[in-house]
């Protein structure tokens, strides 16, 4: 951990654990907190910054977790590769000093070779060489990089891929000196049982389209609504990671050094399906009936592959309504603010544009396979295929009430006053709707009558 807006890294452990998150654990092993022991470091420095005393005691560490990562698409190149490829390089150094290492999982993505549409459970050839991706980081300059960012990233969608798939290649080439395996979450999304369902802590992946959704900012997107996303719930990844590594303790020949690097795909789409399209209906009917606290208009949200189509909405859903609400807040002396955030979510969007318009197909046999390994009393603990047959109706309305509870503060039932402007949201909306088709159908009957 790095100290961080004025908290030591001890201070920030224990201000972790006050969070809701750990209300359960608190309630029912209130001592399990006072077990975890911090280590300062940044994963950018050299030899990830840790102290002398610290590398000694983490000699005695038997199992490694491997998820220190940088996930913004838009990060610098300079940056991903010092943070996800060169981080990597210097845990595994680190790693093979740890003598009673018996385990070592390193977590990636199922996106990391953006370019194969069927991915396997392996490996796939490099975009680069990454010791020579590193030396170039550690050399050049951030703009320097960035000019050739595409070119030597073999035309990637972003670094966060680029990245993420040359640090698999650091773990493959040391997988016959440790007992290291790489672990692919699809994406993560809100829990579906612990600590409760519907938590979150971020607004990545289809919890932070619903919430943009559902207070009315996002009209439009630019993807298929057809295309089956892949979605895996936070604690069906925290169980995968527990028995992936389980599974390297009680099977050595997992790790044998005649064997290829083994790796798991924590992907869910084969097993229970859901198209985007069908995410966003979920999120509309479910926040119509239960709004959001603060909202700017009525629940909506459509979906385009034609970008000509996409650019008018946008215009006229986005850029005009951020035009008004900013005018209005500078007339009662407010600070404007949607017309900032229309360009972040736009940004944003755009990044996500390759991802929103490309279906993949993960294997996920290793996966599967893990459910195998718990044993029947312990299944309700540490199992997952229990969630198969997965009601997305219901996983998703507790999405959005752990969105309103967890991110925005909100209460998960909506209050009277919310439902009530919601209702005068739907004669507004009605209302313009009226205007803009009345004024439509005037000048079609002028162009009309014109040709007469």
């Amino acid at each position: 951990m790095r100290p961080k807006k004025g908290h030591s890294i001890e201070e920030r452990l224990r201000l972790q654990g006050e969070t809701k998150l750990y209300e359960r654990l608190r309630r029912e092993q209130p001592e399990a907190w006072s077990k975890l022991v911090p280590i300062a470091g940044d994963v950018e420095q050299l030899g990830l910054g840790i102290s002398a005393a610290d590398l000694e005691r983490l000699r005695n560490v038997t199992i490694v977790y491997h998820s220190a990562a940088s996930v913004r698409f838009d990060d610098p190149l300079r940056s991903a590769i010092l943070m996800n490829t060169r981080g990597t390089h210097e845990l595994v150094k680190l790693a093979l000093a740890w003598k009673k290492l018996r385990a070592f999982v390193h977590v990636s993505t199922t996106y990391s070779n953006p370019h194969v549409l069927e991915v396997e459970e392996s490996i796939y050839p490099a975009y680069a060489d990454w010791r020579t991706t590193i030396k170039l980081a550690e050399t050049y300059d951030e703009e320097t990089l960035d000019i050739f960012n595409l070119k030597y990233g073999n035309f990637q969608p972003n670094s966060y891929t680029f990245t993420k798939s040359l640090a698999e290649h650091v773990v493959n080439d040391y997988k016959d000196q440790l007992p290291i395996f790489i672990f692919r979450p699809s994406i993560v999304v809100s829990t579906i049982q612990e600590p409760v369902p519907g938590w979150a802590d971020n607004f990545n992946g289809p919890t932070g389209l619903l919430v943009a959704c559902g207070v009315g900012i996002l009209r439009s997107q630019n993807c298929d609504p057809n295309i089956v996303s892949d979605f895996v719930p936070a604690d069906v990844v925290a169980r995968g990671l527990i028995l992936a590594a389980y599974k390297f303790l009680v099977e050595p020949q997992a790790t044998a050094k005649d064997k290829p690097l083994y790796v798991v795909n924590c992907a869910t789409a084969n097993i229970s399906k859901i198209t985007m399209g069908e995410v966003i209906e979920i999120g509309k009917t479910y926040i119509r009936e239960n709004p959001f606290e603060k909202t700017l208009w009525l629940p909506g949200g459509s979906m385009t592959l034609c970008p000509v189509l996409h650019f008018i909405r946008f215009r006229n859903r986005h850029l005009l309504m951020a035009v008004v609400v900013d005018t209005l807040l500078r007339l009662y002396n407010e600070k404007p603010f949607l017309m900032k955030l229309q360009r972040r979510i736009f940004a944003a969007f755009s990044a996500l544009q390759v991802f929103a318009a490309t279906e993949w197909h993960f294997q996920n046999q290793n996966f599967r396979d893990l459910h195998s390994l718990v044993p029947a009393n312990e299944i309700d603990s540490f199992g997952f295929m229990q969630h198969a047959n997965i009601d997305y109706v219901e996983f998703f309305q507790h999405a959005i009430r752990g969105a309103k509870e967890f991110l925005l503060h909100e209460s998960p039932i909506s209050s009277s006053s919310a439902r009530f402007r919601m209702k005068i949201f739907y004669v507004l909306d009605y209302l313009c709707r009226a205007i803009v088709y009345s004024f439509l159908l005037r000048l079609i009957y002028k162009f009309v009558v014109s040709l007469w």
